[in-house]
């Protein structure tokens, strides 16, 4: 099948991304592995995005947002792709269900959690480690929690564990969290959340299920253990560039390198979201990226429009 672009991912850059492709006229098609809406979806609400004076929810928000493109005539497929040909003026994507042939490619893989990468994590994950405090918070009503990080996702899920859990221990390795302000104050007017400063966790321990953790004190140099019957895990993310990575240029975190008009090094091939290298992530920020990759590409197809005879 042809299309003039094909979008690779999801979630608000790709939504964004579709959104402005078909409402241009072009034939968009979007491919998802997961679910719709990225690590959006991961939290609750959404309480900074322009035009909505009262928080919104996430899942409502790129639900709309994936509405929007479908009306102006964007296609989603629940397709993983597998492979991408970049070589030539016409791009090849392989899915694990059939092959297709575009113009141009917007790639909004995002990013993934990463990892803490001690003992036990692996071993727990999903019996007491957990990523995403929306899915799993619900859990652990009445229960201990922490939470390990300090920027806006772990403490913004911290507070959100705060409706389930009788405590919430928010692990940070420094002296200072690097949330925002307004977020930072709610944390510490909340009386279910405690904060361990200067630490790290060392090791997750149990039996089946989560039972304690061993943390350093990168201060006094000391271990000691914290009896919890779940963590969650915000310590930063990780891009999904490995679909690309020996055919676009990357930084040296793995992050996509484009240009202001969102382009990679290879003509046609754009990139957006939390897969690119940028300042700052925010769905904000992600959805503006779409746009412009979206744009782009538009622009790109009719420069070269001659080149695609057989895709017309």
């Amino acid at each position: 099948m042809n299309y003039d672009v094909a979008i690779i991912g999801a979630g608000p850059a790709g939504l964004s991304a579709a959104i402005y492709a078909a409402r241009g006229n072009l034939r968009t098609v979007v491919f998802e592995k997961g679910l719709v809406g990225g690590q959006i979806i991961l939290t609750t609400e959404v309480e900074n995005y322009p035009g909505y004076a009262e928080p919104v929810l996430a899942f409502d928000l790129v639900d709309n947002m994936k509405k929007q493109a479908e009306r102006f005539g964007a296609v989603f497929f629940d397709e993983e792709v597998k492979a991408i040909g970049l070589e030539g003026i016409c791009k090849i994507l392989e899915t694990d269900e059939g092959e297709y042939r575009v113009k141009s490619v917007i790639y909004a893989a995002g990013a993934s959690p990463r990892k803490l990468s001690v003992p036990g994590e692996e071993k727990f994950t999903g019996r007491g480690v957990s990523y995403c405090a929306t899915c799993d918070g619900a859990l652990y009503r009445n229960k201990v929690v922490a939470v390990v990080g300090g920027g806006d996702s772990a403490v913004e899920e911290a507070l959100f564990l705060t409706k389930f859990a009788s405590k919430v221990y928010i692990i940070h390795r420094r002296d200072a969290l690097r949330a925002e302000k307004v977020i930072q104050e709610r944390a510490m007017q909340n009386n279910k959340i405690e904060f361990i400063w200067n630490t790290v966790v060392q090791e997750i321990t149990g039996e089946k299920f989560v039972e304690k953790l061993e943390l350093f004190n990168r201060y006094t140099n000391k271990i000691s253990e914290l009896t919890v019957d779940g963590v969650f895990i915000y310590v930063g993310i990780l891009p999904n560039s490995i679909l690309v990575e020996s055919r676009v240029e990357l930084d040296s975190q793995g992050f996509v390198v484009t240009d202001e008009t969102m382009q990679t090094n290879i003509p046609g091939v754009f990139a957006a979201g939390d897969v690119i290298k940028k300042v700052l992530r925010q769905v904000i920020t992600a959805a503006s990226d779409g746009a412009v990759a979206a744009f782009s590409a538009e622009k790109w197809i009719e420069k070269n429009q001659n080149g695609f005879p057989e895709l017309k």
